[in-house]
């Protein structure tokens, strides 16, 4: 199952009629829909691995929209992308809150399948983001399982040394560093040593 068919809307507003008719508009596009009173009750129920995205309102009673924002912001790694829903009023702020990481906003009063559109882009973003996470994570995984000497091999043929230069420099056979690229070719799953060293690359990039 892809991570967008788990995909939940989550709608966080304290107007209950207008939560209501948002999430009966999020149903008839057949999307798991959850409804919180108060920003602070989303984030007492917040749970990062839950795919989809956040349909916020940008003002409300104690913790506003921007508020909870920065609170997501500040607990670090990925978070959900955030749509704000906004009155005339209010777009400053939301362009503010665009500009410091929100994916997208809505003003009201709005165009029913024009929100459907944008909801649907920030659910098919979070899918994509948790896919290269998982990626990322992936690759940690196969670079931690190597051992130091294997991590000095693959240092010197990242920077272009041949097995002769890579002996010299580590006081072992050339024999000895077949042995090792071999087995880091087989570690990391690369058909080649281009192979290896994009991947080197790559996990320093993200690192």
């Amino acid at each position: 199952m892809s991570v967008a068919s788990q995909a939940t809307v989550f709608v966080v507003d304290d107007d209950p009629a207008f939560a209501r008719s948002l999430c009966w508009l999020i149903e008839s596009v057949r999307l798991r829909v959850e409804m919180h009173p108060s920003a602070q009750a989303f984030l007492d129920a917040f749970d990062p691995a839950r795919p989809g995205c956040l349909l916020l309102d940008v003002r409300m009673p104690g913790m506003s929209g921007i508020e909870l924002q920065q609170r997501l912001a500040a607990r670090g790694g990925y978070h959900l992308p955030i749509v704000f829903v906004t009155g005339h009023g209010d777009v400053q702020m939301a362009v503010r809150a665009v500009q410091a990481g929100a994916f997208d906003f809505v003003e009201k009063p709005f165009n029913d399948q024009d929100l459907l559109d944008r909801v649907q882009r920030a659910i098919a973003h979070d899918a994509v983001q948790r896919e290269r996470a998982r990626d990322r994570e992936a690759l940690r995984a196969l670079f931690d399982a190597l051992t130091p000497r294997e991590r000095e091999v693959l240092d010197l043929v990242v920077q272009g040394q041949s097995n002769k230069a890579v002996a010299n420099a580590l006081g072992i056979s050339a024999k000895t560093i077949e042995f090792h690229r071999a087995r880091l070719m087989d570690k990391l799953h690369a058909r080649s040593v281009t192979d290896l060293v994009k991947l080197a690359v790559r996990h320093r990039e993200e690192a």
